[in-house]
């Protein structure tokens, strides 16, 4: 699911449910943990172990398909991954799925990835995440395409943003920081395309300052998925 989003640069692991509870389409064992990663939650509850263990091993599935050895994954700077050397990536995990998306630094600025369960936000938590224009936009979607949570559509694109967006600054954005806009495929009704224009001083690039970022979305499966990648200023 998260693959579709991506350009071919970039390996893309994931894991349902199914795969890591010894379901009969079990394909990626429940993988182990490194010592400092078992450090980083050793008084953790079972879903966060779990969530956090799955993730891992989506992510280390990708470096090996990179080439690269697997190795410890330890959150950096306000808990982002930090990457063996030569690599960017991304992770994600929620009930039931996890995924982990990796490139060659060489071949991506940077990317972000998110998934979330294709359910409406939690109530008030809209207002504090959309701007004025954003949620005109969403009550339009809402009247074409009613079998979408454009609410919770919004806010996973809002995180991939994010992800994407603090390797290359190292700085906090805030939801308000980003407006986005949401298109959808010519035939499709659950897949499409992203568009997020900065508020703020964008990311500086291969030297060319980035005013606004795009990706994709889809949903399948009961999740909504979001994707954003940052090429590099080639050319």
């Amino acid at each position: 699911m998260i693959e579709e989003l991506l350009p071919e640069s970039v390996v893309a692991v994931e894991a349902h449910a199914d795969e890591h509870t010894g379901g009969t389409r079990a394909a990626t064992p429940y993988p182990e943990l490194y010592p400092e990663e078992e450090a980083l939650i050793a008084r953790a509850v079972e879903k966060r172990r779990r969530e956090f263990t799955v993730v891992r091993g989506c992510a280390r599935r990708a470096m090996e398909k990179l080439g690269v050895p697997p190795q410890a994954v330890l959150p950096g700077d306000r808990g982002a991954p930090r990457w063996p050397a030569g690599l960017i990536g991304s992770m994600t995990h929620c009930e039931g799925y996890a995924a982990a998306a990796l490139a060659r630094a060489g071949d991506l600025a940077s990317l972000g990835i998110d998934a979330e369960p294709h359910r409406p936000l939690p109530d008030d938590v809209l207002s504090s995440v959309a701007l004025p224009d954003e949620e005109r936009r969403l009550r339009v979607l809402a009247g074409e395409r009613p079998g979408i949570h454009w609410d919770r559509l919004l806010f996973s694109a809002k995180e991939s943003v994010y992800k994407a967006w603090f390797p290359l600054t190292g700085k906090w954005l805030d939801f308000t920081e980003a407006d986005i806009e949401v298109f959808t495929d010519p035939g499709h009704t659950t897949s499409g395309g992203l568009r997020a224009g900065l508020l703020v001083p964008g990311p500086v690039v291969d030297g060319r300052r980035i005013g606004r970022f795009e990706g994709r979305w889809t949903v399948r499966r009961g999740l909504v998925a979001t994707s954003v990648t940052v090429p590099h200023g080639r050319g």
